[in-house]
């Protein structure tokens, strides 16, 4: 018995073995739990660089202006200064509004989705589009709050009882909207927080006695790192996690509602839900890629936002693209063979209507640009992934635009079609919001860790309790196969602590 069992590995060795290929690494040059504390911590605790700056004041100065001053012209003399008619009355102002929606879509999906999948590629890259979902949502807000008109009077929009005895039509998908909205932004902000809770509580051991430090410290809910704490984190972060994920698809479907519920052509289709979801998906993760590729060069993060990263991400925006270039040709197919002349006419309008270029414009940068990442050399270009990137971004925006003001331009009255355009007002407002946009996102990477430190680590071989198994007891009838990396490893990172 003991014999057999002596040349049981001799001749596990000499059969065929089995190829299994290793996971690349998600870090870099093999950085220490040290090395990611410091790093990440220096990104808010180091002087700025000037690029920083250079992108903060303009931004900044954008956002008061077109925003602020474009706000305070609007209430003062009221939504008529938008470029409306008696037929677009949703012009720039609900564009935009399901624009930005779209973009904050990535953040609850790679936060929670992935989160719940197990992808642990997503914990280098889910902090800062947690955070773009939220600044996100502030600037569509923004819209349909204004869009009212009597701003003061927003607040009937809530079921709240008032003097006047004036209820909400709970079958108006508008209403259906604030609902939605409201509910994502909420869950998605408590998410946001509760993983930067033991991030902002190692800022706090970092700091000097001070004001930031009893910020920190205030922020961080008395964090210690205990057993107990990490046992009702873990099972807090799983609890909103499974709470976020029905939001990713019902946030956007809701919003596509306020299309699909009426009998306008070119709305009332039952594809709108889907495309709408897969659509901001799509921009979701192209606005994440657009911000997150110049702070991994910025703040010379390249071992923890490897190029790994961005090829999964350049992937999903080839899936989700597909998905959208599939909803655009079914659209066209339902209305051709539905026979419906209404239906058939809306689309001929958006395709051969004073607004083509729009259509054209929303099919080539959606549909044909992310067909570049079929190409392995493409997804590891960062040139043309930040093209394909800010192309989708553009596309994205187009998209709504076509939806809306082209369906809208052409109703059922001759006398009733024009040709809409925005105006200043519009134009300034939607500017100010990106202005917004980045401002508060350059802001949270001054003052707030922009990568979760504690998930980081566990992506590190030495948090798998398991790791050294393969020494101890190496499993003979197994080749293992390097994987492809595509970053080398030893490469110069410009920044400190290299």
């Amino acid at each position: 018995m003991a014999t057999a069992t002596e040349h049981a590995p001799s001749q596990t060795r000499q059969g065929p073995k089995l190829p299994v290929l290793e996971r690349e690494k998600l870090i870099l040059n093999g950085r220490s739990y040290h090395w990611i504390t410091e790093r990440i911590c220096g990104v808010l605790e180091n002087r700025q660089p000037f690029l920083w700056w250079l992108l903060f004041l303009p931004s900044a100065l954008i956002a008061m202006v077109g925003v602020g001053l474009g706000l305070t012209y609007l209430v003062s003399t009221g939504v008529g200064v938008w470029g409306m008619t008696n037929r677009v009355f949703w012009g720039w102002d609900i564009t935009n509004f399901v624009f930005w929606i779209g973009i904050g879509h990535a953040g609850t999906l790679i936060s929670a989705v992935l989160f719940l999948t197990r992808q642990n590629w997503r914990t280098s890259i889910n902090r800062a589009a947690e955070a773009m979902t939220i600044f996100a949502v502030m600037c569509a807000g923004i819209f349909p709050a204004f869009h009212v008109g009597r701003v003061w009077m927003a607040w009937f929009l809530a079921p709240i009882p008032n003097a006047n005895a004036i209820w909400q039509n709970f079958k108006s998908p508008l209403l259906w909207d604030v609902f939605a909205v409201s509910t994502y932004f909420t869950i998605s902000l408590i998410f946001w927080y509760l993983g930067m809770v033991p991030d902002l509580a190692t800022i706090r051991d970092r700091c000097k006695p001070g004001l930031r430090k009893m910020l920190y410290g205030i922020f961080s809910l008395g964090w210690r790192g205990g057993n107990r704490q990490w046992s009702h984190y873990e099972m807090a972060y799983l609890l909103l996690a499974a709470l976020s994920t029905p939001l990713v698809l019902s946030v956007h479907s809701v919003v596509s509602f306020d299309f699909a519920t009426s009998i306008v052509p070119g709305w009332h289709t039952t594809i709108f839900p889907p495309y709408f979801v897969a659509g901001a998906i799509f921009g979701g993760f192209a606005m994440v890629l657009t911000i997150m590729v110049p702070a991994r060069q910025l703040y010379g993060l390249h071992d923890v936002i490897t190029m790994k990263h961005i090829d999964n991400m350049a992937k999903i925006i080839l899936l989700t693209g597909t998905i959208v270039g599939y909803a655009y040709l079914m659209e066209l197919f339902v209305a051709y063979y539905s026979g419906a002349k209404y239906e058939m006419d809306a689309f001929k309008f958006r395709i051969t209507g004073p607004y083509w270029w729009a259509y054209l414009a929303m099919m080539s940068c959606n549909v044909l640009s992310p067909q570049l990442f079929w190409w392995k050399a493409c997804r590891e270009n960062l040139w043309v992934v930040m093209g394909v990137a800010m192309a989708v971004n553009i596309g994205m925006w187009f998209e709504r635009f076509v939806i809306i003001v082209t369906t809208l331009a052409r109703m059922f009255l001759p006398g009733d079609w024009k040709t809409y355009s925005p105006s200043y007002v519009e134009m300034a407002l939607f500017i100010g919001t990106i202005g917004m946009f980045l401002a508060l996102f350059l802001l949270f990477l001054r003052f707030l860790p922009c990568i979760n430190i504690a998930e980081v680590k566990w992506t590190l071989l030495e948090s798998d309790p398991h790791h050294d198994d393969h020494h101890d007891h190496p499993d003979h009838g197994v080749e293992r196969i390097p994987a492809y990396q595509r970053e080398l490893h030893g490469k110069a990172i410009v920044g400190p602590d290299n």
